[in-house]
């Protein structure tokens, strides 16, 4: 700390002598013709080129000066001479320091060992740095520094800059690929007066104007549905949801979600187009359909082929895989204590549907490595889906599981508005308050049979680009305060 203090109150004295000089360190514009990365790539000897980035190494020669300026398209060294810039500039190029960002102006060339340059004619200070970057310029290893400033992790690490810019290009093409399928994007209340959807702990928070209080959304599903029933047949929405619950690899209380409904559509309609759609976004943006996951050394743990067709099982066939084809026979106590036996964690509370609930969370779908597509769970499990016509006790439902977790679930939408209300009404357990009904009195005006489904986009990520933590996907993740 002393000596980061120390490093501190140097730059400032740098800072001071600049301004002294009648420099501003901190400039209100500099217009770059081109990236550094870009200069770089298009080299064409003597060719001028202006540039701007931050100064990421500094290396002194004497009369000669060489720094390395990177911004977001890549690095690319530059060539300072006493004798072009003149006494005075080239006294304050020396001076820069790391962290520094420069506008720089030159000409390209190669030096003798090889490395494109630009031979600077003049420079500009564009902001000047007053901390030191991390020590490990170079690839900041500190995960707790890394996810707390996190500028700090994109600036020490191209993998993970680079882990960003392809989530960004992952949700462009989402969006490409459903406005081409006729889609249109919606915004819908995330501030509810009754949080919907899904069975999740909300956050709720105080109307100060209205004199009451709302809930943060846990879900996008039921104004979504609105929107059917009032004619708009394809639509869709990428958003945030807050869920009030734990921490975890696969868990951050604020998360991207999509949600996608199409009418006169079904479960099986929602197969093909998340199907579809995952393999576009794959080949678009990372020009494969096989995906490696590697370890911190670069060794392969694991390879998730995407292509199609899916494999398509029932979530009965699974469970009788892992706890015996005699599971749905049993007594609900068998099933208990079975289900301890094979190590799922079973709560006293848990209803007996719960219980086989745990079994397939905890000791199946951690085994979907591949993409699967697990069809007709329970009723108990989905209260706004339709019954199976040939098994009223399951839902048409599918959870498409890949990377061993749960990527996208999809139902055929229940239009049915009293059969609706009966199942939301078990849901509340009776709780009046808990009930949407304007959203049942929107059924009510009838709405299409539609098939719906919601992705992930987070756990999307981490499946397409390799990470095996949802805080490597999400910018600023949810931490403890320190």
């Amino acid at each position: 700390m002393e000596e980061t203090n120390s490093l501190i109150e140097q730059r400032k004295a740098k800072l001071a002598a600049l301004r002294a000089k009648g420099i501003n360190p901190f400039a209100n514009k500099f217009s770059p013709a081109e990236g550094c990365g870009q200069a770089r790539s298009n080299y064409v000897e003597g060719r001028e080129v202006s540039i701007a980035g931050r100064l990421t190494a500094h290396r002194d020669m004497g009369k000669s000066q060489f720094i390395d300026l990177k911004d977001q398209t890549g690095r690319i060294q530059v060539y300072a001479q006493k004798q072009a810039l003149g006494d005075e500039q080239f006294e304050i190029f020396k001076h820069l320091d790391l962290g520094d960002f420069v506008g720089a102006k030159g000409t390209l060339f190669t030096t003798k060992t090889g490395e494109i340059s630009v031979k600077l004619t003049s420079f500009v200070i564009l902001a000047k740095s007053l901390r030191p970057p991390p020590e490990k310029w170079h690839g900041l290893a500190d995960t707790e520094i890394r996810y707390r400033q996190r500028y700090l992790d994109l600036m020490a690490n191209d993998d993970v800059r680079q882990t960003f810019l392809l989530r960004s290009r992952v949700i462009r093409e989402i969006r490409n690929f459903l406005h081409e399928r006729g889609f249109i994007e919606v915004e819908t209340p995330m501030m509810q007066a009754i949080p919907g959807g899904a069975a999740a702990q909300p956050f709720v928070t105080h109307h100060n104007a209205l004199g009451c209080s709302v809930y943060v959304r846990i879900a996008l599903e039921l104004y979504l549905k609105r929107l059917l029933v009032g004619g708009i047949d394809r639509v869709f929405e990428l958003g945030r949801n807050f869920r009030n619950e734990g921490l975890s690899r696969k868990h951050n209380p604020e998360f991207t979600m999509l949600e996608a409904y199409q009418a006169f559509g079904d479960y099986e309609t929602m197969m093909e187009l998340v199907q579809s759609m995952i393999c576009h976004v794959a080949q678009q943006v990372l020009g494969t359909l096989k995906i490696e996951h590697k370890d911190a050394e670069g060794k392969i743990l694991r390879t998730i082929d995407l292509t199609p067709p899916w494999r398509r099982v029932t979530y009965k066939e699974l469970i009788q895989e892992k706890a015996g084809v005699d599971w749905f026979d049993s007594s609900p106590d068998e099933r208990r204590k079975r289900a301890v036996e094979l190590g799922a964690e079973i709560g006293k509370e848990y209803e007996d549907f719960e219980v086989t609930g745990a079994v397939f969370e905890k000791l199946i779908e951690p085994t979907l490595i591949q993409p699967t597509f697990v069809t007709h769970l329970p009723k108990q499990l989905v209260p706004l889906a339709k019954l199976s016509p040939n098994d009223p006790s399951t839902v048409e439902v599918f959870e498409c599981c890949i990377n061993g977790q749960e990527i996208a679930p999809a139902y055929s939408e229940q239009n049915d508005p009293l059969e609706q209300r009966d199942r939301l009404e078990h849901q509340a357990g009776g709780e009046q308050q808990k009930l949407d009904e304007d959203f049942l009195v929107a059924l009510e005006h009838g709405m299409p049979p539609a098939g719906g489904m919601g992705m992930g986009i987070d756990r999307l990520c981490m499946m397409l680009l390799g990470q095996e933590s949802i805080r490597d996907v999400i910018l600023f993740p949810q931490l403890k305060p320190k």
